[in-house]
């Protein structure tokens, strides 16, 4: 199992909006090879930003690598950042392999 999560910091203020963003993005996930779910998380608040993390978990690394390459993540990705004034700096990519 592979475990892929972005952490996005959002402005204060914006937690809403970005919510609602990715609650009506298409994601192109449902017939990809390999992937098993999807979650979108919130995290602490701070004075100038909230903490969210998007969590993909995928069969294989990779089945998560061979999307990163495929149409349907071009197509998921073709809006990402198109409300620039709601993030903080851009997503942080962490991928985690199952060990145990």
């Amino acid at each position: 199992m592979f475990i892929a999560m972005n952490r996005f910091k959002i402005a204060t203020g914006s937690e809403n909006e970005f919510i609602d963003i990715w609650k009506k993005r298409e994601t192109y996930l449902d017939n990809v090879p390999g992937f098993k779910e999807f979650h979108l998380l919130q995290g602490p608040s701070h004075d100038d930003y909230t903490l969210f993390a998007s969590h993909s978990v995928w069969e294989s690394r990779e089945a998560f690598e061979t999307w990163t390459k495929s149409e349907a993540f071009r197509k998921a990705h073709t809006t990402a950042g198109g409300a620039k004034g709601i993030y903080l700096g851009p997503p942080q990519f962490e991928g985690f392999d199952e060990v145990i």
